[in-house]
């Protein structure tokens, strides 16, 4: 990322995955009849007795490392939102004995049960010390890709056994929930409920394949000291083309000029920087914004950033979040429980 980020647009860009996936929109057919087809129902996990896993397990990391898990992990630290997500819908989150800083929920974290579970890293960095003071037996990191690459490599030196999470698409993100539930001993209430994310997400895209339009959209991440948005490779990127929309993406840096967000003319904004003060209404007072289609049109409406980009349980979420903003005469069925 460029220099010019601000800790604001860290934050909100927390859980971002770097590289799309390449995921094609199905074939449209008429509103109605996929409508009434897509009534399925997310799996829950009962509440029935998980039979003794195998240990030790060896299991390859996001980054290429084979790591052995020697028994089943009883003090976990988690050091991404994401995992710490994973591990409470599974069924493992009674074993969370440290976590690092979650902006969701101004700042209580998700899911709530996790809220008292002691901070242990923040954006700007992870405390080893603190840490290996809690003696767990798993730490669950993003490695290099959320800059804790340091923190790994001292964590391990100091005997603690370090699985790197760090996918780079959303097929891998559902995929790394089970994974996940290999490393811990909860393997099959974790493909219940990756299964149930899979077949959410497929059913939304189905859905979104119906609408009327692929509109040009511009997704917003942050404006101060430029036009932050994402590039295309990105998780967004791919979420964008699930939902049936043409994205206007960002350079490398997650930059874009005035001059060619005008140019591109997005007929629906998505402000995923909401949740920081920006609205519909300080978007139209912005000079050089009137001219553009979604300005004229009042398509500017705030969705959840976070809920949208971070890999875990809650991805197909966002996914509906997206629908429902940029494809609001689709009616997408509630999941029932």
């Amino acid at each position: 990322m460029a220099a010019r980020r601000t800790p604001r647009l860290f934050l909100s860009l927390l859980a971002l995955l770097l590289v799309v996936a390449g995921c094609t929109p199905a074939a449209s057919t008429a509103p109605s009849a996929t409508t009434a087809a897509i009534a399925t129902v997310l799996p829950t996990i009962a509440p029935t007795a998980t039979p003794a896993p195998a240990f030790p397990v060896t299991l390859t990391d996001d980054e290429g490392t084979d790591v052995t898990i020697a028994a089943e992990p009883k003090r976990i630290v988690s050091l991404t939102p994401a995992t710490t997500e994973i591990l409470f819908a599974i069924g493992a989150g009674d074993r969370v004995v440290g976590k690092v800083e979650d902006v969701a929920n101004n700042m209580q974290g998700f899911p709530p049960e996790a809220k008292d579970v002691p901070i242990v890293a923040t954006f700007a960095g992870v405390d080893v010390e603190k840490i290996v003071d809690l003696t767990p037996d798993l730490v669950v990191s993003a490695g290099t890709g959320l800059t804790q690459g340091d923190a790994v490599t001292q964590l391990r030196a100091a005997g603690i056994t370090v699985f790197v999470a760090y996918p780079t698409t959303v097929a891998k993100g559902i995929a790394g929930i089970e994974v996940l539930g290999q490393a811990v001993g909860k393997t099959a209430e974790a493909t219940t409920v990756a299964d149930g994310v899979q077949a959410r997400i497929e059913q939304l895209q189905t859905l979104a394949a119906t609408a009327f339009a692929k509109p040009r959209v511009f997704y917003e991440i942050d404006v101060t000291g430029g036009i932050f948005t994402p590039p295309v490779a990105s998780i967004y990127g791919e979420m964008f083309t699930l939902a049936n929309a043409e994205m206007i993406g960002g350079n490398v840096s997650y930059q874009i000029s005035l001059e060619e967000l005008v140019d591109a003319d997005p007929q629906v904004i998505l402000l995923g920087d909401a949740a920081y003060g920006a609205t519909a209404d300080a978007v139209k007072a912005r000079a050089g914004w009137g001219g553009m289609t979604a300005v004229k049109d009042g398509a500017i409406y705030p969705v959840d950033d976070i809920v949208i980009t971070r890999p875990g349980p809650r991805i197909a979420e966002g996914l509906e979040a997206l629908i429902k903003a940029i494809h609001p005469e689709l009616v997408i069925p509630p999941v029932a429980s």
